[in-house]
């Protein structure tokens, strides 16, 4: 059973706008030195939607050569069609990846029965795969309700696991998890980890945060396995500040972390997001410095 923190490696750019496959290997080895149970490559916060095939199948590669096996690897295959979703996945499973993350597409919006037909037309076009169906809110994904969610799983054998983030997530984390779909291993929190300790009260199989706190988000997940709740408490309240910024930020916050702990410098983005001014860029050394003095890690 996929349990634990699965951090979403991003993809690192040059300033010229070409991959850093340098910055690529030392975040994906920082990643698996943290602790990460899995990884999974290309979410939301890769900028999958500005990667093109034959970048997205290079980078899937790599991230299968770092990882070795290590731990199992989560593959993203979102796309808007299921024919695009299915070249995707067929590419990630070339590399040995039979779990495949895909969100319920945006432009089908509540409409549970092409939804339904969608998951229907990718499973059949990707056999041997283990779909975790990816909830996201709009505008970037269907911001299906529980009810939803819970009719498509049950009619697709083929998804085994849910990624749920809509918000509030942890009351549809409760109804999916209380609707005991055979199929169904497990549910996953998203938000960035924000709201991750509501959403392992309630049963939550684990987490897919972006990486730049991994080490953090794997001693929380430890913590509370071990029935630790006051020190998964404490790690998670250290947490905030940074991801309070992240979700105005995304990337750019994910990768100005990076370069500031010293793991890899490659801060350029291709998706379109706020700028982050010389203020904004000393306040979050600032909220990582108070973070670091009371939680000491390796870089």
């Amino acid at each position: 059973m996929l349990q634990g923190i699965f951090p979403v490696i991003p993809t690192l750019f040059t300033a010229r706008n070409e991959l850093d496959l340098a910055a690529q290997r030392r975040v994906i080895r920082f990643a698996l030195d943290a602790g990460a149970h899995g990884l999974v490559f290309p979410g939301v916060a890769s900028e999958y939607s500005h990667l093109s095939l034959p970048e997205r199948e290079q980078l899937l590669a790599l991230v299968a050569a770092e990882t070795a096996g290590k731990v199992p690897l989560v593959g993203g295959a979102s796309a808007p069609t299921a024919n695009e979703v299915i070249a995707a996945g067929t590419l990630a499973m070339q590399h040995g990846i039979r779990h495949l993350m895909i969100m319920a597409p945006v432009g089908l919006g509540a409409d549970v029965t092409a939804q339904r037909t969608f998951f229907q037309q990718v499973a059949a076009g990707l056999p041997g795969a283990e779909i975790i169906l990816q909830n996201a809110p709009t505008p970037t994904g269907a911001g299906l309700t529980a009810k939803a969610i819970i009719e498509i799983a049950a009619s697709v054998p083929a998804i085994t696991y849910i990624k749920e983030e809509t918000l509030p997530s942890g009351p549809a984390i409760t109804a999916l998890r209380a609707a005991a779909i055979p199929n169904v291993r497990g549910v996953f929190g998203g938000g960035g980890a924000r709201y991750i300790i509501d959403e392992l009260d309630r049963g939550a199989c684990g987490a897919m945060p972006a990486v730049e706190l991994t080490d953090l988000h794997v001693a929380l997940w430890s913590a509370d396995a071990s029935g630790d709740r006051a020190q998964a408490r404490r790690l998670y309240r250290l947490s905030l500040p940074l991801l309070t910024a992240q979700a105005v930020y995304r990337m750019r916050l994910t990768k100005l972390v990076l370069a500031q702990r010293g793991i890899a410098d490659a801060r350029h983005v291709r998706a379109s997001l706020p700028e982050m001014d010389a203020f904004t860029e000393r306040d979050v050394a600032t909220m990582l410095g108070d973070l670091l003095a009371e939680f000491p890690t390796k870089k």
